[in-house]
């Protein structure tokens, strides 16, 4: 009998199914956060005021929690990791050793 495990990612706030994960800097310090779809447009909506009267630094032109080319959603690297037998939360950031299994599994 085969066994499946799902993970669902949760909204940080509301423990809501969240859609997405994204990042974002204060202070010199970088967080993540897993929200739905609302709480996601929500966060954007509060930030877009100070965003557009801030300056860009560093960075490769990432918008918070939207992917460049190439880079994977956490929800896809915790969908891949559990159909492959790693234990990965559901919540927070995916560890390094994960992201590095996710990579190396789709060079």
């Amino acid at each position: 009998m085969a066994q499946r495990i799902v993970y669902r990612l949760v909204d940080d706030l509301d423990s809501t199914e969240a859609a997405e994960s994204i990042s974002f800097g204060l202070d010199s310090a970088s967080y993540e956060i897993d929200l739905s779809e609302d709480n996601a447009a929500r966060l954007r909506d509060l930030l877009a005021p100070f965003v557009a009267a801030g300056r860009r630094v560093g960075g490769k032109g990432r918008v918070a929690g939207r992917q460049r080319s190439g880079s994977n959603s956490a929800m896809e690297i915790r969908a891949w990791a559990s159909e492959n037998g790693y234990v990965v939360s559901t919540r927070g950031r995916v560890a390094a050793e994960i992201r590095e299994a996710y990579e190396r599994a789709h060079a």
